[in-house]
């Protein structure tokens, strides 16, 4: 399957790029708008990998797509909160298969209205949030929940390294609701609460413990009613350095009272600054997924899945996903047709293999109940 990684380069489409290149399946196109990294990197992979030039704002994107003979796009080139769906309707147009890693939340959630009937027509899929969220987390849910009763709430963090690769464009993204009103479904209804202010303690099975802030995602507003959650979906991220998350959350409480103008704005000066507090972290990040409700008996029950991720190995994880679901089309294990959030595509089991490449560690334990909520009746 001819697959062409969009942005292939970048911080997580080389890591997609290399993990593609040594398959058998799959004839890999690295494309950007850097010529001479797109050859670069196809030059160090080898295996008939190939670099071009490609910019998907340009006129007759989709022309050049169907010239190449491509089959699958898999698009890294973020931030996603800043884009349209231009890339997935050229991918359509080609009669390609789409695949991004967004994690944007109104680009994750409108993906399926505004681009099912495209995908559709070309009898084609479309897959938006190939990534830590929604893939891997609603894996994780579904895994640990299965049988249950029914689910009370969701509280995620994920708490990266603070020496691991970053890149300006996802800082601006992150960035982009700090100190933003946010929709979050709390106490049984929704809620808005400002981005990454009041950071809150979030304990972890092989990490010191981390203050975490909201971070606007798509599991917010997906999770509420795919799994019919009573109370609560909170997500957090935990960064390491305690300085710099409180760092964060002033500058959320001054944009939230309109004091300052955007934080996006800094992400530059603040990606630069960001490696001289590397000496007061580590090479080691994880992710938490806390679920509470009633079992299959309808007895309370709490459980938390960790994941650990050493070495700077963390970024790998967001790249998961795509992977997979590339793997498995070049094979021709065929996917749903239309366009969808990356939910329900990929269980727990699949992403074992690759956790166990990086060494990464997975603990699934039982926890208190932090407070009762109301049973219901067992389903008929």
């Amino acid at each position: 399957m001819k697959t062409l990684v969009l942005g292939g380069y970048g911080n997580f489409g080389a890591r997609i790029c290399r993990a593609l290149a040594h398959e058998r399946s799959i004839e890999l196109l690295i494309a950007g708008r850097d010529l001479g990294r797109a050859r670069a990197l196809a030059a160090e992979l080898g295996q008939g990998t190939q670099g071009l030039m490609l910019d998907w704002a340009a006129p007759g994107f989709a022309d050049a797509l169907r010239q190449l003979g491509v089959e699958l796009l898999i698009h890294t080139a973020g931030p996603f909160q800043q884009q349209d769906y231009a890339v997935a309707a050229g991918a359509a147009a080609a009669g390609a298969h789409y695949i991004d890693l967004a994690d944007g939340r109104r680009f994750v959630c409108d993906f399926p209205k505004a681009m099912d009937h495209v995908f559709r027509a070309t009898g084609r899929t479309g897959i938006s949030g190939a990534s830590t969220v929604p893939a891997l987390s609603s894996a994780v849910v579904e895994q640990v929940c299965r049988g249950w009763r029914q689910i009370d709430a969701i509280d995620i963090c994920i708490a990266p390294a603070q020496t691991a690769p970053r890149g300006r464009a996802t800082l601006a993204a992150v960035l982009g609701y700090c100190g933003e009103p946010v929709s979050v479904w709390d106490g049984g209804q929704w809620r808005t609460q400002p981005g990454w202010a009041a950071p809150t303690p979030v304990h972890f099975a092989r990490l010191r413990p981390r203050l975490g802030a909201l971070c606007d995602i798509p599991d917010l507003e997906l999770f509420p009613s795919r799994y019919g959650v009573r109370q609560r979906v909170m997500f957090r991220a935990a960064l390491e350095v305690g300085l710099t998350q409180r760092a964060l959350a002033v500058l959320a409480s001054l944009r939230a009272r309109r004091l300052i103008g955007p934080p996006a704005a800094l992400a530059g000066l603040l990606n630069g600054l960001a490696p001289v507090f590397d000496f007061l972290g580590s090479a080691l990040g994880g992710m938490v997924v806390r679920v509470e409700g009633r079992d299959a008996v309808g007895q309370l029950a709490c459980r938390a899945w960790h994941l650990a991720a050493d070495n700077d190995h963390g970024p790998e994880i967001p790249c998961m996903a795509a992977i997979l679901l590339a793997r498995r089309l070049a094979l021709g294990q065929a996917l749903p047709p239309g366009a969808m959030a990356c939910m329900g595509l990929l269980d727990l089991g699949a992403f074992e293999p690759e956790f166990a490449r990086w060494d990464m560690r997975t603990d699934l334990v039982e926890e208190t109940v932090s407070r009762p909520q109301p049973s219901i009746p067992a389903r008929p």
